[in-house]
């Protein structure tokens, strides 16, 4: 379970999360609604611990968040993290590998059943550079699942996706909370929540 108490962070005088609390059960999906400004990725890297909060406390299974926790987490950031002459496959077993999760047979075919589900499977050769970035949100989920974390971040997740592809991921969500994973995503499209 998650549970954030009292957040707290300041920029400058400004406080951008005014004492924000929730509790998200294992297995939940959390839509964090507002617009943009509101402190949705502020709060989203502060519980991934890229950000220091100044007061309240951030705990996931009864534990503070930390580095040496981190590979629990995947995070999908809002802005595109993807380097732009690496092929699709390579990027994917890439993050896996930051994450822990080296090269084998299943990595592989898990890396082919999200490319197939998300419909670029025959785009697998194709470097960063040359597709467009809808196609680019699409490699980014699937690098941010591939290590089957625990805790999934999405922050923005349906930015660049067509009617089509929203929908896989909605149904991508209703599956990782199935299986037992924690999500939380931003947007500011009330419809999405």
């Amino acid at each position: 379970m998650l549970i954030v108490s009292k957040i707290n962070k300041y920029f400058g005088d400004y406080n951008v999360t005014k004492d924000i609390s929730f509790t998200i059960k294992q297995g939940g999906i959390f839509g964090l609604l507002g617009p943009n400004g509101a402190g949705k990725t502020t709060l989203l890297r502060m519980i991934t611990g890229i950000y220091a909060y100044d007061s309240g406390s951030i705990t996931w299974q009864g534990s503070q968040i930390s580095i040496d926790n981190s590979s629990l987490i995947g995070y999908l950031p809002e802005e595109h993290g993807l380097y732009p002459k690496m092929k699709i496959t390579d990027i994917i077993l890439y993050f896996a590998e930051i994450k822990g999760i080296y090269k084998s047979k299943e990595l592989l075919n898990n890396i082919e059943q999200y490319l197939k589900k998300f419909g670029i499977y025959e785009d697998r050769n194709k470097r960063i550079e040359q597709i467009s970035k809808g196609m680019q949100q699409k490699v980014q989920i699937i690098s941010t699942i591939i290590h089957n974390p625990d805790l999934i971040i999405f922050d923005e997740p349906f930015s660049g996706l067509d009617p089509v592809n929203s929908r896989v991921l909605k149904e991508l969500m209703l599956e990782l909370a199935q299986n037992g994973k924690t999500i939380i995503f931003s947007t500011h499209r009330m419809e999405q929540v």
